[in-house]
C-alpha cells in the first residue's frame, strides 16, 4: 500500500522537464534537434534547452556539458506559488534535504520554485508561474513530439521511493508490474488524470530508466520511429503497445546510452473509478498487446538500467 498525507495535499500538476549531463555536448544537441525532433530554444556556456513544438512548457529537455554522464534532475509543475511554499515547508518539517529555498528562477520562462533531494539522492525541482511558451498544433503526419509524456527512474528501493512520492508530493499509484519470481518491478505514478507522468523501476543502481515523448497519433509515432531508424539510432525495443497505460512504445538510445521513447495514446483515467492493477510481466500481453516487439528478456531489461548516476557533491547548476 502506498502512503498519502492525511489531508491529501496534491501540489504537483504535471511533469515539466528532465535534465541530463553529458560529455559530448555537441553530439547530444544534434541528436535531440535533428533526429528526435525537438527545438533548441537556448544555448549558452555548455547548457542547451529543448522544447517540444506542441507543448506550452518552455523546455522539456535540458542538457549540460560535464565530464561525467548523469541525470541532473527531474522537474514538476505546481498549481501556485502558495503550493510551492507549502510543499517546501512540509518537506523541511519532514527533514527532506532542500537544495535551494523557494525563490525566483533564472531558467527560460522564469517562475518561482525550489529543489530538493529525494531518498535516492536525485534532485527534484518544483515550480509555478513559469511563463508559457508560444506553441502550435502539430499537423497530421508531422512526426515531432507534442510534449514530454513521462519520466521513469531506476531505484534500488522502488517501494520506498513510491511511498515518498505519494506521501510528500501527492502522486497516486496507477498500476504495478510484477514477476512471480522477482516481485514488484515497476510502479506507475500519476499526478493528474494521465495514467502516469512518473514511474519507478527496480534497478541495480540509481539512474534514468527512460524518458518518453508523446506523438500526435499512431501515424506520427510510426513516422518518428522510422526517421530515428533511418538516422542510424539504435532501437532497443518496439514498436509495440503496453498493457499498463495502453500506450504505444518504441525505445531508442540517445548518443550517451540514455533510453528515450516515442509513445502515443497514453490512457486518461477517471480518478474516482480507477483501481490500481497488478500486471504480470511474464504474460506476453502485459509488455506488448500487439505482439510486434521482441519478448521482454533480461537483455532488453538491462538496456534500460543505464549507467549509475554519480550523486552530487554539490547541487547542479
Amino acid at each position: 500500500m502506498t502512503s498519502t498525507s492525511s489531508d491529501a495535499f496534491q501540489p504537483i500538476t504535471h511533469l515539466r522537464h528532465f535534465d541530463l549531463a553529458v560529455p559530448d555536448f555537441d553530439q547530444q544537441r544534434t541528436f535531440y534537434s535533428e533526429v528526435w525532433g525537438l527545438t533548441e530554444i537556448a544555448n549558452d556556456s555548455g547548457i542547451a534547452f529543448f522544447a517540444a513544438e506542441g507543448s506550452p512548457e518552455q523546455y522539456v529537455v535540458r542538457i549540460r556539458k560535464d565530464q561525467r554522464k548523469r541525470m541532473d534532475l527531474v522537474a514538476f509543475g505546481a498549481a501556485s506559488v502558495a503550493d510551492v511554499d507549502e510543499l517546501a515547508a512540509r518537506l523541511g518539517t519532514a527533514d527532506v534535504p532542500l537544495v535551494s529555498e523557494p525563490g525566483a528562477m533564472d531558467t527560460p520562462g522564469g517562475g518561482y520554485g525550489f529543489r530538493f533531494f529525494d531518498p535516492d539522492g536525485r534532485v527534484v525541482e518544483v515550480s509555478a508561474d513559469v511563463e508559457n511558451r508560444v506553441h502550435r498544433k502539430i499537423e497530421e503526419r508531422e512526426a515531432v513530439p507534442v510534449r514530454l509524456s513521462h519520466c521513469v527512474v531506476n531505484s534500488t528501493d522502488p517501494a520506498g521511493l513510491r511511498d515518498f512520492y505519494a506521501r510528500h508530493l501527492g502522486f497516486r499509484l496507477s498500476d504495478t508490474l510484477f514477476s512471480q519470481h522477482m516481485g514488484d518491478l515497476m510502479y506507475f505514478m500519476r499526478c493528474n488524470p494521465l495514467h502516469h507522468s512518473f514511474a519507478i523501476a527496480r534497478g541495480p543502481h540509481v539512474s534514468l530508466h527512460h524518458a518518453s515523448f508523446e506523438m500526435r497519433g499512431v501515424e506520427e509515432y510510426m513516422r518518428g520511429t522510422g526517421r530515428a531508424l533511418r538516422a542510424g539510432t539504435r532501437l532497443t525495443w518496439g514498436p509495440g503497445r503496453h498493457l499498463a497505460g495502453d500506450n504505444t512504445f518504441a525505445y531508442f538510445h540517445d548518443p550517451h546510452g540514455n533510453t528515450v521513447e516515442y509513445t502515443t495514446e497514453l490512457a486518461v483515467l477517471e480518478e474516482d473509478l480507477w483501481h490500481p492493477g497488478r500486471h504480470d510481466v511474464d504474460d506476453p500481453q502485459t509488455q506488448d498487446q500487439w505482439g510486434t516487439a521482441d519478448p521482454m528478456s533480461e537483455s532488453v531489461a538491462k538496456e534500460q538500467f543505464n549507467d549509475p548516476d554519480v550523486l552530487f557533491e554539490a547541487p547542479p547548476v
